[in-house]
């Protein structure tokens, strides 16, 4: 089945909306787009359609349940949200997106997600990690930003209106992120048996000031993953490189993603 260049996957208990961009999985390697807490299709701007033309892959983002145009979450979200992301519901989105071999590419909470999956799904047609300031492990930090986020939200008018421009419904997106993060069993979550059973190489990008998380993230991807883990950490950015220094985000991204799919273009996906 060939999709349009957007629309919504149906996958019975949600309807998720999605834009695909480039050539389709059945003729090119696929990019998966995994958006950040509070992101969705249209959180990524201009970005999707960068990183298609520097490797020639087709990209595909949806948005999960809760956010963006995509029917709502049922609230309270567990403190286990991105196990069940990554291991209930990306399965179905690969599989109703025609998804055939390319790279899990994933930012903040959605590189979370990709790693989680690629840490627990056998799946070769996964063929690396591009992750944009993942978390790990929970840091006081990032804990603290979100409280602050939170305040801001139910006091102010201005971060609640910036979400009225990317969902739906505001609401339902922002209890759906803040939620399980500040609950005080999220402080015990942790990836670290994820990350060891990962086998595909991996990129990490990370803002040197990013305020959500430590470069400690960075050092235990180091420390527990057996794959080749590659880093490119920037200089004055924060939680959101491919929004704060997408140059050098999409050069590090698309190098990355054209060492491991350029040679294996059309050819073997006919074999496959």
């Amino acid at each position: 089945m060939t999709h349009a260049d957007q629309g919504f996957l149906d996958l019975g208990d949600m309807r998720l909306e999605y834009r695909m961009i480039g050539p389709r999985p059945e003729v090119a390697p696929t990019l998966v787009l995994l958006h950040e807490g509070l992101g969705s299709v249209a959180v990524w701007n201009s970005f999707p359609e960068a990183l298609s033309a520097a490797t020639g892959a087709g990209v595909f983002a949806y948005s999960r349940a809760g956010y963006g145009n995509s029917s709502p979450s049922r609230l309270p979200r567990s403190v286990a949200f991105m196990h069940e992301e990554a291991l209930e519901v990306l399965p179905r989105v690969l599989g109703a997106a025609g998804f055939r071999r390319g790279l899990l590419v994933g930012h903040s909470d959605g590189a979370s997600i990709a790693a989680i999956y690629a840490g627990s799904v056998q799946d070769h047609r996964v063929r690396g990690l591009a992750l944009m300031a993942p978390h790990f492990f929970t840091e006081e930090m990032g804990v603290a930003e979100i409280a602050r986020a939170k305040v801001a939200f139910e006091e102010g008018t201005l971060l609640r209106t910036r979400l009225a421009r990317l969902h739906a419904d505001p609401d339902n997106a922002f209890h759906n992120w803040s939620g399980p993060w500040l609950d005080p069993e999220f402080r015990k979550w942790d990836l670290t048996d994820a990350l060891a059973h990962i086998r595909v190489p991996m990129l990490i990008v990370q803002g040197e000031e990013d305020q959500y998380g430590t470069t400690r993230q960075i050092e235990v991807a180091q420390e527990e993953c057996y794959c080749p883990v590659e880093v490119a950490l920037l200089p004055d950015t924060r939680h959101a490189p491919y929004r704060e220094a997408p140059e050098a985000t999409l050069r590090a991204i698309a190098d990355f993603a054209n060492r491991l799919l350029r040679d294996h273009h059309e050819g073997d996906l006919a074999a496959e």
